[in-house]
């Protein structure tokens, strides 16, 4: 069967089963994967977490660990694998925002990740699967800068959307799709 490139943005709430279902498509797709992973150890509990993840992937998967310059990072990288799995947006979003506080220069932060994340998956040959945070469905946050990073994912999230050929919103293990 023959390979066909798509980006497909796999987007939920927590413990929704976004990660399970990307893992589940990128192992249907075939070919070579790599795992872009782009949480960091800040503490014990998010080691574990990301130990149990690492777990969970199949063992003949390549795997790097990436937190921000995703697109750099990414770009030597595109064309020697079939797909590549993004998982997540969120903390990658989260990431770039890092000790900025201003509204704008965290816009102007995401939007540059995004972009040029954007601009290697319309270059490359390879198939994405990206996981992300849907943030929209949820109360205001009481603080400036949870608004500010909810706005931010959540505009990275449309312009993720409409790069995509396929967007899924999980719910409860379930998948919907959207696009």
């Amino acid at each position: 069967m023959p390979y066909h490139k798509k980006i497909i943005l796999i987007l939920g709430g927590a413990r929704s089963g976004k990660s399970s279902y990307a893992q589940q498509a990128a192992a249907e797709k075939g070919g070579s994967v790599l795992f872009c992973a782009t949480a960091r150890p800040l503490d014990e509990e998010m080691r574990q977490r990301i130990e149990a993840h690492r777990l969970s992937r199949p063992a003949g998967w390549d795997t790097l660990e990436v937190a921000d310059n995703l697109a750099s990072a990414l770009a030597d990288k595109a064309e020697s694998y079939e797909t590549i799995l993004i998982d997540c947006i969120t903390l990658l979003t989260a990431n770039c925002m890092g000790n900025i506080t201003s509204g704008k220069q965290a816009e102007e932060c995401v939007d540059a990740e995004i972009e040029g994340l954007i601009g290697l998956m319309q270059r490359s040959r390879c198939s994405f699967i990206l996981v992300s945070n849907e943030v929209g469905s949820g109360i205001v946050p009481d603080n400036a800068l949870a608004r500010v990073y909810r706005d931010a994912l959540g505009r990275a999230n449309q312009r993720l959307a409409a790069a995509a050929d396929e967007v899924i919103l999980m719910t409860a293990g379930l998948p919907l799709k959207l696009k």
